[in-house]
Formats: structure tokens, sequence, C-alpha cells
């Protein structure tokens, strides 16, 4: 196969993906092997490819290319969120524009509308994820709102229901104004924003008393239906049965006595609104109070306030201001700091609301699912998300799963009168009906809510849902539980815990065996990424530009597990230069001139020998990477190898010198290791590996279904020489250096008769890989030492060099002291060490043992740098 002088990602990605895809490499069927399954994280219908995505899917994509070499059945499936605020909101917004609100449509029509719109933009994101070299299963693309998805929903909203899970309550709610429709308490993110304390003086009815209130919220004035305050109070024992006139409305409350009241806070008197605040509607079931709501649903005021009908919220903030200081009521008003909460999806801020919703009964679910994460069961990586996960679950709440949208999953409830029918069908609803009412009913008749189902509620049986789980029992025996999860530690409650909640009530399973949370993916300084920051890159034009291999290397380079990711594209600029090292040792191996009558030389031998050891080192390492679900670390020990001892010594080695050949056996020999060194890194960087691995050589597979390298025994002792050799050449280049000779100069390299490394086996070949990487014309031994010689260390042995000019002695005898000055405190702190009796007698004797050499080693270099101190003194 041809190569270019450059690798050209483009051309090179978009070949390979559709071969890839014309293989169907990436298509999985239950089968006698072992399965590895991941279900994607669905994402929004509505959304694009952005850096979380990334990060996501290429972590997903290394595990199930890595399982797919490994041998396994590897099924990753794609597919897309419905997303109901979201997608509802830029349907409504596309109606705006073309002059037409949804109401006037009706529901029908508009979910037409809306599946014409998801037909049409939806699901880009899993077009560019493709960019990137995911490897998903694309016949298995699932959508949560497609029949086999809906149908599951809709049996498991039945099954809660008859089995005493899930149920209906008047109950006070978060409220989206903006969306209107309620949310979850995970949907709203709490932070301390500025606010203003308004203190509001209340007449005393039939005095001339006041009593003043603090509150950040004088919109709501006109809902209060008591003013509250602490039975310990002295202050206000004697209002006991008083009223006071709530200002701008003159409407009397009573004054009542409740341990709720804070007797520090503000004035110790609080205003009561059960309509719009949690706590406050406690207070008022507790003592019967009227509760008033003055709010619309998109948060104006409506005609219970009495005053700024038809006004924003926040505009009747303004007013209500105003009109307390005209009627002499407003105190004074103070800066102060309060948590908010605001809607995750539209930012808006969540008014409290009392509404009619559908509840999951959560305690009655929870068991199983916190034992399976405390018991390990479900593995989580890394392991402190259990503790985040343990205190939720320990304090969970009712989950409000309906929505007040009409796309989504309509609920499967149906009423007649005051009658609730829970069923599947209509036909089913009738049939409930008429045994209930004991007489024919007309579908007519029945109502059906016009509420849907929280997005969450489809997203909570994604793992069984994808292999149509509820029905196609084969499939989900095979694939579920699933291998691994790859998420955002962010929706640990809204989707992770609720999966393994839903997997026990109806597979009595896990629906996963791991949990990979990764961080957040933040600008080099630190700061999350965002629109408003303008410090979110172009997830596509990374791609364009730095590849989708340098892209990935960038992303894994600088994700550690579970770590937030502090991105820079000098990272993905350090991919590229990667894929040019790669590349242009495959194009230094390519034009070497082969001799076929050549013996491989011993030379040869012992560096193949060598690069092989090192690979299995790596390959050992990386599986053990993998496990603990260490990429990035995986990788860097990948480009250390490949970079390093691959490139930047083994090419070295055995490249014959100017005008020379070499031998094909040990060309052939390093193409094996080329190939199997692309299978290793393939799953972190696909386009490039697959590309490499056939310019290489004649191949009986593709690269992506290859079988991972093993590991081998290791030569230790072969590893320690090489290590030591290649210290040798690098002290001995670093003496060329201070002396500045040229590289076409070569110089005599002498050694001591007592020198280990040259009474070993492969002596010769240690000799001509010295000569050849050092500059160094002849090796031979010297007894004593020379005065005319230069004399350097390497480890702890001596070495001569014959140069054509001395060093320069007041410099060279400055670097000898502080070696020594550096040494002897080195050996002073191991001394200490091997002088405590508790750690000689409770360290593993290894421990032990490797201290004592240290000590050993270092006295021994001390001995010899004060012998070529005394040459230079």
């Amino acid at each position: 196969m041809d190569m270019n002088n450059e690798f050209s990602h483009k051309e090179i990605e978009e070949k390979w993906y559709n071969h890839w895809l014309e293989k169907e490499y990436f298509k999985s069927t239950p089968d006698e092997r072992e399965p590895f399954s991941i279900v994607i994280p669905p994402p929004n219908v509505t959304g694009v490819l952005h850096m979380g995505h990334m990060l996501n899917n290429t972590i997903q994509d290394i595990l199930i290319r890595k399982a797919r070499l490994d041998g396994k059945n590897a099924c990753w499936v794609p597919g897309t969120d419905h997303a109901s605020i979201a997608t509802e909101a830029k349907v409504v917004k596309m109606l705006r524009e073309q002059g037409v609100t949804k109401s006037e449509l009706g529901r029908d029509k508009f979910l037409e509308k809306a599946f014409e719109w998801k037909d049409k933009y939806g699901g880009i994101i899993l077009k560019q994820l493709r960019k990137l070299g995911a490897s998903c299963d694309w016949d298995r693309t699932a959508f949560t709102m497609d029949e086999t998805r809906s149908d599951a929903v809709i049996k498991a909203f039945v099954d809660l229901y008859n089995e005493g899970k899930l149920y209906r309550g008047l109950r006070m709610v978060n409220w989206d104004p903006q969306a209107q429709t309620v949310l979850s308490n995970e949907e709203v993110i709490y932070s301390s924003e500025n606010s203003k304390l308004h203190k509001v003086q209340y007449k005393i009815a039939g005095s001339d008393e006041v009593i003043t209130i603090a509150t950040t919220r004088p919109e709501t004035i006109m809902g209060d239906t008591a003013i509250a305050v602490h039975p310990d109070d002295p202050r206000y024992s004697h209002l006991k049965g008083a009223r006071a006139i709530v200002p701008m409305v003159d409407r009397e409350i009573p004054i009542i006595f409740d341990d709720y009241v804070d007797l520090e806070f503000g004035t110790g008197a609080l205003k009561v609104t059960p309509a719009h605040d949690v706590n406050d509607y406690e207070i008022g079931k507790r003592h019967q109070l009227e509760t008033i709501d003055i709010f619309n649903a998109d948060g104006t005021l409506n005609e219970n306030a009495k005053v700024f009908i038809g006004e924003d919220r926040f505009v009747a903030r303004k007013m209500a201001v105003k009109l307390l200081e005209e009627l002499g009521a407003l105190v004074e008003v103070e800066d102060y700091q309060n948590n908010v909460g605001r809607s995750e999806r539209t930012n808006a801020i969540v008014e409290p609301r009392l509404s009619l919703q559908w509840y999951v009964d959560m305690k009655k679910l929870v068991k199983p699912a916190l034992d399976a994460v405390e018991q390990d069961i479900v593995e989580f990586f890394p392991k402190n998300q259990k503790n985040l996960y343990r205190h939720w679950m320990e304090n969970i709440r009712d989950w409000c799963i309906s929505r007040q949208l009409w796309w989504g999953h309509r609920i499967p409830a149906y009423y007649i009168d005051e009658e609730v029918f829970v069923a599947s069908s209509i036909e089913d609803a009738i049939a409930l009906a008429e045994e209930k009412l004991g007489r024919s009913v007309d579908a007519s008749e029945l109502k059906q809510d016009e509420d849907v189902l929280d997005t969450w509620f489809s997203s909570w049986l994604w793992p069984i849902s994808v292999f149509d789980g509820f029905s196609n029992q084969e499939e989900l025996d095979y694939y579920y539980p699933t291998s691994v999860l790859v998420t955002g530690w962010d929706i640990i409650f809204l989707w992770v815990a609720r999966m393994i909640m839903a997997g026990y009530e109806w597979k009595n399973e896990k629906p996963f065996q791991h949990v990979y949370f990764t961080g957040m993916v933040r600008d080099k300084k630190g700061r999350k990424m965002s629109k408003s920051l303008g410090n979110s890159p172009d997830a596509l034009q990374l791609i364009e530009e730095f590849s989708a291999d340098g892209v990935r290397f960038g992303m894994m380079n600088s994700s550690p597990a579970g770590g937030d990711l502090l991105f820079d594209d000098k990272l993905c600029a350090q991919g590229k230069n990667f894929i040019n090292k790669i590349w242009n040792a495959l194009k230094l191996i390519k034009n070497f001139s082969v001799d076929e009558n050549l013996e491989m030389s011993a030379k040869n031998k012992v560096a193949l020998s060598w690069i092989r050891n090192e690979m299995s080192k790596t390959i050992e390492q990386v599986e053990k990477d993998f496990k603990s679900y260490r990429l990035s670390e995986a990788l860097t020990t990948m480009y250390s190898f490949i970079w390093t001892d691959f490139c930047s010594w083994f090419l070295e080695m055995i490249k014959p010198e100017y005008g020379q050949s070499i031998d094909s056996k040990t060309v052939g020999e390093t193409l094996n290791v080329f190939s199997e060194m692309m299978v290793m890194l393939h799953p972190f960087m696909p386009f490039l590996t697959e590309e490499v691995y056939h310019i290489l050589k004649k191949q009986e597979t593709d690269c992506c279904v290859a079988s991972y390298p093993t590991t081998k025994d290791l030569d230790s002792d072969l590893l320690n020489e090489i290590t030591e050799l290649k210290a040798l050449i690098t002290s001995t280049r670093d003496v060329r250096n201070k002396a500045q000779l040229k590289k076409s100069v070569y110089v005599d390299l002498f050694y001591r008769e007592d020198n280990a490394l040259f009474l070993k086996e492969n002596k010769e070949a240690y000799i001509a890989i010295v000569r050849h990487l050092a500059g160094i014309e002849n090796m031979s031994i010297v007894n004593d030492d020379q005065n005319n010689l230069t004399a350097f260390l390497s480890g702890t042995s001596k070495y001569f060099i014959d140069l054509p000019q001395e060093l320069d002695a007041e410099t060279e005898l400055k670097k000898i002291e502080e070696e020594i000055t550096y040494l002897n405190g080195f050996m002073n702190s191991i001394q200490k060490k091997l002088s405590n009796e508790r750690f000689v007698n409770n360290a593993p004797a290894a421990v032990v043992d490797k201290e004592r050499k240290k000590l050993s080693d270092a006295e021994a270099r001390i001995k010899i740098l004060e012998e070529n101190k005394a040459k230079y003194a």
C-alpha cells in the first residue's frame, strides 16, 4: 500500500470509517463470544457535539474498541433522548416565527410538527460522532420516543401504579414559568445570588401597633394568609389572638405561633404565603390556613393578587416596593445574599407552586440499588463517588414525574370524573372502568391525562429498553447487565441512581457492572466551558485542524480518571505531533535499503529482543490501567514507549549507517513489532493506526478487528542491561557535547576490565550499539587511570574517553563537588531510615534490601567521583 509524504487525515478518516461500516465491524448480534456492551448516554435530540460529548464518547469508543480487539462481542448502542423541555421550546420558537402558537395548533398537529422538526434537525450529534470515530452499532440506534422505548415507558408506569409505588398527589412543586412545567428537585440548580431584604410593616387590626416582617419577595405579600412568630418570643407574646392587615390589599390575617420561626432571623416575624413557599405551605397545613395562589403559570400575577394583575413577577416586585414606600409600610431595604433555585434547562428562577402531580414513591425502590453500590456489585470508578451516591439515596425524596408539556410520553391515566384508571391502552382503560363502575363505558367518556412524563422516566429504563428488554428476553439475557456506563458525576442522581433502581425493579439485576465517572471539561484556567465565557472551542473545528486522532489524544492525555479535564488545544497539537512522529518512523522503515543476502547482526538481534520485552512490559501496564479505567495513564505509557523506546532508541539502534543496507529479517521483525504497536494504540487513535497497519505490510485482517497483543515472559536482565547501556550512551553524548565535537568526529571509549555490563553474554552486541549511537570508533579495556583520557561516570561505572581536547577542569570540578554534596545528603536520608528499628523490623524485606542497595550504590559512586576529583584538583 502506497503512502503519502504527510498524514492526510481528512481522506484517511473518511476512507477507513466507510470501510469499517461496509465490513459491519461495529454490528453485534448474540453469539458464543463473551459480550461487552455499552449503552450511550443519549444526548438530547436537539444537541450538537460539544467538548463534554467528545470526552465521554472518546472514552466509550476506547473501551469498545479494546473489547473488540480482545475478541469480545462488542456492542455499543447509540441513541438520542427526546428532551421534552428543550425540544418543545425549539418547536414553539419555530412556530412563533411562522406566526402560529402552540395552543392554536392543538396537541395532535403540534406533535406532527415536533416530529417533523426532529426528523429534519434531530440526531445531528450522532452523525457528528462518526467524525470522532465512534464505533457504535448504528443499526441499533434508539430514540426515547420510538415505539419500542415508548411501550417500555408505558409498561413501567402501569407496573409501578399497580404495585402501589406510584401515586398522584397535591404537593408543592418546583415550577419553571418559562417552560411552564414542573421540575424534579434534581433539575433545579441552587446558587448564592445578590438580592434585597425588605422590611415591611403590617398594622395590627384595632390598634396603632405594627409588626415588621423581612422578605426578599415583596411581590408575594398579596398571597399572605398569616404572620408567624415563635411561641417563646417575648416580643410578640401579647399578640396571641391578634390579627394583622396585609398592606396593599387591606386583608386581615391571623398572627400564629409556630416553632418553625427563627427568632434570630430578621425581625423574628415571618409572613406566611402557603401558595408560594414550601415551608409556608407546611405551616399552612398545620394551622389550616387559606391558600391564595396569586401567580399564573407564566409567572405573571392573576386576579387573586388584586393589584399588578398581568404583570410579570419581577416587574411586580419593583411595583410592590414603590407602592409600599408610598403607603409608608416599607421600613428599609438592605443588600442580602440568598440561595436561588434556577431551572437546569431554561435558567429561569423556579417558582414554588401548589400542584396536583404524579410521583414515584422512591423509598420503595431504593434499598437494592443502595446495597448494590455499597457492596460493589455495581462498582464505581473513582470510588469516592460512592459517598455522594449514598448521601442522596439515604435522603431520597419522591420523584415528581409529570410535566406540563405535549412533547413526551403522555401519561397513561384516564379519568371519569374523580375516578382514575391507569392502563397501557384506551381499551384496557375501558375494561378497568367497566369493572369498577359496573356499567358499559364508551371511549368518549374517558379523558386522558394532559401531562407527559419526565424525560428521565424514559432514560432510567435505557439499559433495558435499548435491548427491547420488556419483550425480547434473548437479547437482554445476552447483553444485560451491560459492561460499563460512562457518564458525568453531575447526573449521578438524575440518571445513574435511577437506572440502578429500575434494573432491580424490573429485572432484579444491576444494569451495568461498572460506572466510570468522567470529570468536567474545563479551560486551561480551570473555568467551566460555556458559550457566555467564549471558552468552549468548536468540536468539529478541532477535528478539522488537528484530526480526529489528534483531538482524541488531546482529550485523553489530560483526563485523569474521574478528575476534571483542563483542556488546551496545545494538547491536540501534541497529538498531531505524535501522529507525525509515527508517520515519520513509518517512512524511515519503508525507505530502508534491504539486502536479502545480509544476515541479522548480533546488535539487531539484541535490539529486537529488547524492544519486544519493552513492548510486553508496556502491554502489561496498559492492561492494568484498562482494568482500573486509568485510560489517560494507559495512553501516557504507550506514548512513552512509542516515542522514546521505539522511535528514539530502537529505530536508531537498527538504522543502518548512511549508504548502507539492512537485512530483511530485521526489517520483517520490525514491521511485526510496529504492527502490534498499532493494534495496541488503535483504541485511542483508530484512523492513524488502521492506515499505518496496512502500509506496513500485507495484513491478514484489519487493525480494527485484529487480536490485541499479549504479554510474554520478561527478560528482566536484558531490560536492566539495556537501561544501563542507554545511560552510558547518554553520558557519552553529554561528554561529546561539552567538548563540542561534531557528529562526524568519532572517538575511542575505554572501560575497566571488571565492568559488569561488558562481561555479559551480549557484550559484542552492546559494544556495537554504543559505537553506533554514541559516535565511538573503538571500545577497549583500560586497567589504570590515564591522564591523557577524560574520565566520566555512568551509574556506578567509570569510563574514559579519548577527546581531541581537554574539558574545562574548573567546570568539571564544580560539577563533581555538587554531585558529591547531593549524594552525601541522599545517603544521610537513607542511613536515618535504616537506623530506624521500626522501619527495618516492619517493612517488607525487599523494601529494606532496596534501601541498602541505594546506599551501597551511592557509596560506590562517591568513591569514583572522589577519584575523578583528584584528577582535576
